[in-house]
């Protein structure tokens, strides 16, 4: 057991030591690459000990990214890209440049203030010649993307003026789908119609793809429980109808809580 295992410094010499020549075969052939697809597994378990508000979990969780941070630093200290304490000052440059309120004299009246002056701060930093939605991920889950590209262009103002206007959006996008003629045609609708509905949650202030995890999760729950329900009464939940699944389903909901 390390002699100060609470501290960040020994995380980072564990994991130097891991990668050194007679530390852990595996560690050791790890690359930005390779760790890619752990490394956003790791953050939706994050996201998962959020969504369930378990604290133990999220502390184990975010343990497991802030692993994958030192690794990937290591690995790039390695190479010669760049070093702990240039990410270190980079982070602490941006905090302090983004929050003149707090570290210079700017006063703001709240938090839709901070918001409006961090995004001004950030298009001020970007290339004339950049899009403002050039630095958001490509790799984003796709409802995500949507909500976040509508962000930002609701900051300069291109934005329906109330939600209704959305809604009925919505409502064309419905229609349009119902009378596309090709499956090229209707998945291009179906892209539209989840873009529209994209825009009312923004608008709402509902995060996306929270809710529909959780109403996956909802999902899981009750259909689980209609399986029970079926083992306990000596019935293939293949064999029923759908009239006779939905009525389980039904009694489902009024068992299971959410």
């Amino acid at each position: 057991m390390p002699e100060k295992p609470g501290e960040f410094a020994t995380l980072v010499d564990i994991v130097a030591r891991l990668r050194a020549p007679d530390g852990c075969p595996w560690d050791r052939q790890q690359t930005h690459k390779s760790l890619r697809e752990s490394f956003l597994q790791e953050c939706y378990e994050v996201l998962e000990a959020l969504d369930e508000g378990d604290s133990a979990k999220l502390r184990d969780e975010l343990g497991d990214l802030l692993l994958h941070v030192v690794l990937q630093t290591q690995i790039a200290t390695e190479a010669g890209e760049f070093k702990l304490a240039d990410i270190m000052e980079g982070i602490n440059k941006k905090l302090v440049h983004r929050h003149p309120h707090v570290f210079g004299s700017r006063k703001v009246e709240g938090a839709e203030e901070v918001m409006h002056n961090w995004h001004t701060l950030k298009q001020q930093e970007r290339e004339t010649d950049t899009s403002m939605l050039a630095s958001v991920p490509r790799h984003m889950p796709a409802l995500d993307y949507s909500q976040e590209v509508q962000r930002r262009v609701a900051q300069v103002g291109f934005d329906w003026e109330d939600v209704d206007g959305v809604i009925e959006k919505l409502a064309e996008e419905v229609g349009e789908l119902q009378h596309a003629g090709s499956q090229e045609r209707r998945a291009e609708e179906f892209g539209d119609l989840l873009f529209t509905l994209a825009n009312i949650a923004r608008r709402l202030g509902v995060d996306l793809e929270s809710a529909l995890r959780e109403a996956n999760r909802r999902f899981y729950r009750r259909f689980s429980h209609m399986e029970e329900i079926c083992r306990q009464r000596g019935v293939n939940i293949a064999d029923l109808s759908f009239d006779e699944q939905n009525a389980l389903w039904e009694e489902a909901k009024k068992r299971v809580e959410g």
